[in-house]
């Protein structure tokens, strides 16, 4: 089934893999309506947990059902599944290497309507930075569905952050999510842009306006952490330059990982995303992208900075 929304993607294959493995446990911090653990808890209620709005306890309840073999997702924002249980975290389930999955929905500036407090612009990296865990930015609501199936077949510390809003799919339904892999979207010759979430649809949007004058290679990088850094090194070998291009902080997120990965090859980067400030209500999605300069129009202006260099 091809899914417009990534939130019931995640909600619906969650249930499914429920139905099929009794050891998964859903955990919810009040906001099972938005997360979509309202479909465990009312088809499965006694895989089902609600935490109330205790999103630390949340973690550390989390990291005791892995202690005696269950397979915990614990869900809420992003901004609160990374932000507040950083601690509980970092200390009771990555310092351990324990079997727990935290979804962190209504990631980035999706949540347009509640502004900065809702919004997660350093989520990535807050994950980024501990060591053992996986990060994981699908592109559309097919890859939430792979990276749902992974995240319940393989052991270890995983998060992964979560669109709010319908958008187009640009990935294969049905194809096995492949951890660590990036993808090439689209060949090119003289700028490479790397990208995650929603902005692998807008970076070939803005490859698409710059066609006629610059040859664009698009890479969704899906998986922040762990990064391939040989395949970027040769993904952006015979390039000109690098974009980055992330509905996040330019500080920690994508675009810190690839230059990391890129530091040896001495290559121009210019990073798309949000420039160390908050987020803010907004009427749409549309408007709080155009805002923080999340759109087509402003990686095609980055991709013509690098090639004019």
């Amino acid at each position: 089934m091809a899914y417009t929304n990534q939130r019931t993607a995640y909600g619906e294959t969650l249930l499914s893999l429920a139905k099929e493995n009794k050891d998964i446990v859903v955990l919810d911090a009040d906001l099972c309506g938005s997360t979509m653990g309202k479909m465990t808890e009312q088809a499965l209620p006694e895989q089902h947990v609600e935490m109330g709005i205790a999103e630390a306890n949340m973690a550390s309840v989390a990291g005791g059902l892995a202690r005696v073999g269950k397979i915990p997702f614990a869900n809420s924002f992003a901004v609160f599944s990374a932000g507040r249980a950083y601690d509980q975290i970092r200390q009771s389930i990555s310092i351990g290497k324990l079997n727990v999955k935290i979804c962190g929905s209504s990631a980035g500036v999706s949540d347009f309507g509640d502004g900065a407090t809702h919004q997660s612009v350093d989520d990535i990296a807050y994950m980024r930075v501990i060591p053992n865990m996986t990060v994981i930015v699908p592109a559309d609501p097919n890859e939430v569905v792979g990276a749902t199936k992974y995240m319940a077949e393989n052991q270890g510390p995983m998060y992964m952050r979560v669109n709010r809003n319908d958008y187009p799919n640009v990935t294969e339904e049905g194809a096995p999510f492949k951890i660590g892999v990036p993808t090439v979207m689209r060949e090119g010759t003289d700028v490479v842009v790397f990208a995650c979430g929603i902005m692998v649809g807008k970076a070939l949007e803005a490859a698409e306006k710059v066609a006629d004058k610059i040859s664009v290679k698009v890479v969704n990088v899906s998986t922040i952490k762990p990064m391939n850094k040989e395949l970027i090194c040769e993904l952006a070998k015979d390039c000109k330059g690098v974009v980055t291009a992330e509905e996040h902080s330019v500080i920690g997120g994508l675009g810190g990982a690839i230059a990391e990965a890129l530091c040896k090859e001495c290559k121009p980067i210019e990073f798309v995303g949000v420039n160390d400030t908050f987020g803010s209500s907004a009427h749409s999605y549309n408007d709080i992208l155009e805002y923080l300069g999340l759109t087509p129009e402003h990686i095609a202006n980055a991709i013509e900075l690098i090639y004019n260099l």
